[in-house]
Formats: structure tokens, C-alpha cells, sequence
């Protein structure tokens, strides 16, 4: 029973991982532009399609649909990752331009359904390239069970948890102590006074973009060697990761990551007992702390100024 519980926390934490990391893009577009990419569950699915491109333009050869082993072995599938998520962050600055940023600053919601447009446009197109069929991307550990007291764990999973965990280190680093997340969260506060102080506030939301689809398009890397790449793949992981940056409170990037680990270990834990509950009891807890909480468990409360 402890093994179980144990397989159950290390997949949990590597999940929660991923979510945590897609709800921190999320939170970086909001805080900046107070917008959000409602295509980000395309961003990762076509990011883990081009990352299976890229091992296999690196490979001497194989299938297309069935990758060797050797295809991600040494250099190529952290190149293969990071040309995935430099694609995606390139995707993310024709984003912002095309479907963001002729609404804004206008009345209404325009940029909700020009981005869920962006991103049909992008799963067709993706559609018309790979076609509908998921791919299998090998891990570059290897697919054999490791032991940890008992437990069966694949190392793609500690691998994806360690990754996670420093990207998200590092944008923590870059959003406290530079000068460009100084900038950006001096945009997020007031972007008309951001400009006065000299800041090109466009290119700070160029920036917040890029930054926001480059990680769904690495998210989408890194989970593929544990469920197999599918253009339909990063709907249900951009949502349960939107849902935990509600959870932790949009406009806090700590809080959004302490709402993606939460939900992939509630996630994980609800599966040991009815594995059909998990979506039910992760959107009720959501419900539920919206109704006691609309800004998240670590979200700013709006104060009106009568």
C-alpha cells in the first residue's frame, strides 16, 4: 500500500509539474496584458508535434510514426525542445499581434473568441500536416520502471518534475530580480505609468507572450514520452492548468504554481480510489473556492474606491 501511495505522489508532483508550468503562462499574459491564450491547449499539442519533427529530422532514420529509441538519445531531445519551444514562443508574437493586440484597450471580450479562432486555425493547419492520428515520442531515459521503495516510476516522469521545477525557479528569478521582470510587473501594474518611466510597454507584452506559448510548446515536450503526441492532447492539460492558476489566484505566479502542484496530486490521489472521479472532484474544489474566494487562494483582492 505504501508503494501505491508513493507511485501516486511521484506522478502527481509530475503532472502537477506540467500544469504548474502551463498555469505560469497563463499568469504571465494576464499580469501583463490582462488577456489570456485561450488556444494554449493547441500550443501544447502542436509544440509536442513539432518536437517528434525535430527528433526525427535529427535521427539517420526510422518511421515518422514509430520514433526509435535512439531518436532522443544525447543532444537531440533537449534541441528538439527547445526548437519546439522557440517555434511556440515565435507563434506566440503572431499571436499577440494578430488576435491580441487590435483589441486592445477597446470594450468587450474580442480578443476571447480571436484567440480560440487562432487556435482552430492552428489545430487545423496541424491537422492538415500529421493528421489526426497521436504519435509516439520515445523518452530519452528509456521506458524501463525504476524502483523507489516499491514503487514503479518511469524516469521520464522524475524527469519531467525536475525540468518543471527549474524553469519555474528560474522565471521566479527573472520576475524578481532582473530588470526585465521588473519592467514586466511594472507593466502589469499600470502600463501608462510603465511608459512614462520609459518602458516600451509593447514589447514587454511582445516579450510576456513569446515567453507564455515557448512554455506550452515545451510542456507539450516534455509530457508526449508519457502520453503519446496528439494534436487534441493539450486541451484537458491547459484547462486543469487554467484551473489551477484560478485555484492559486491569476495575478500571483507563486500562487498559480502552488495551484498546479495541488491539482495534479488531487488528481493523482483521487485516481487510487475511482479514476472516473478525478475531473469531478477537481472542478467541484474549483467551484468551490471561487465561491469562497474569486481571486484564488493567493490572488490580489480588488479594492473599490467609492
Amino acid at each position: 500500500m505504501l508503494a501505491t501511495y508513493l507511485q501516486a505522489l511521484v506522478s502527481g508532483l509530475a503532472i502537477g509539474g506540467v500544469y504548474a508550468l502551463i498555469a505560469l503562462s497563463f499568469s504571465i499574459t494576464f499580469t501583463t496584458t490582462r488577456t489570456l491564450n485561450f488556444a494554449q491547449g493547441e500550443f501544447i499539442g502542436v509544440g509536442a508535434f513539432l518536437g517528434v519533427t525535430a527528433l526525427y529530422l535529427f535521427s539517420s532514420g526510422g518511421s515518422f510514426a514509430a520514433l526509435e529509441p535512439a531518436a532522443s538519445a544525447g543532444f537531440r531531445y533537449p534541441a528538439a525542445a527547445a526548437a519546439a519551444g522557440a517555434a511556440m514562443g515565435a507563434l506566440g508574437l503572431l499571436l499577440f499581434i494578430a488576435a491580441i493586440r487590435p483589441f486592445a484597450g477597446k470594450p468587450g471580450m474580442s480578443w476571447v473568441m480571436s484567440t480560440i479562432g487562432f487556435g482552430i486555425i492552428l489545430q487545423s493547419l496541424g491537422l492538415a500536416v500529421w493528421g489526426p492520428a497521436p504519435v509516439n515520442m520515445p523518452s530519452p531515459f528509456g521506458d524501463e520502471v525504476l524502483r523507489l521503495g516499491g514503487a514503479g516510476v518511469r524516469p521520464q516522469e522524475i524527469a519531467v518534475l525536475a525540468v518543471a521545477v527549474l524553469l519555474m525557479v528560474a522565471l521566479d528569478l527573472l520576475l524578481r530580480r532582473t530588470r526585465l521582470g521588473k519592467a514586466m510587473r511594472a507593466v502589469a501594474h499600470d502600463p501608462k505609468v510603465a511608459a512614462l518611466m520609459g518602458i516600451n510597454v509593447g514589447a514587454v507584452m511582445l516579450g510576456a507572450f513569446a515567453l507564455s506559448s515557448g512554455l506550452a510548446g515545451l510542456g507539450g515536450v516534455l509530457v508526449a514520452p508519457i502520453a503519446s503526441a496528439s494534436l487534441f492532447m493539450g486541451m484537458g492539460i491547459a484547462l486543469k492548468a487554467f484551473s489551477g492558476a484560478i485555484l492559486g489566484g491569476l495575478d500571483n505566479p507563486r500562487g498559480c504554481i502552488f495551484g498546479g502542484f495541488a491539482l495534479g496530486l488531487l488528481e493523482a490521489g483521487v485516481a487510487l480510489w475511482q479514476a472516473q472521479w478525478r475531473e469531478i472532484v477537481i472542478f467541484l474544489l474549483i467551484i468551490l473556492v471561487l465561491a469562497i474566494r474569486p481571486n484564488g487562494l493567493f490572488g490580489a483582492r480588488a479594492l473599490d474606491k467609492v
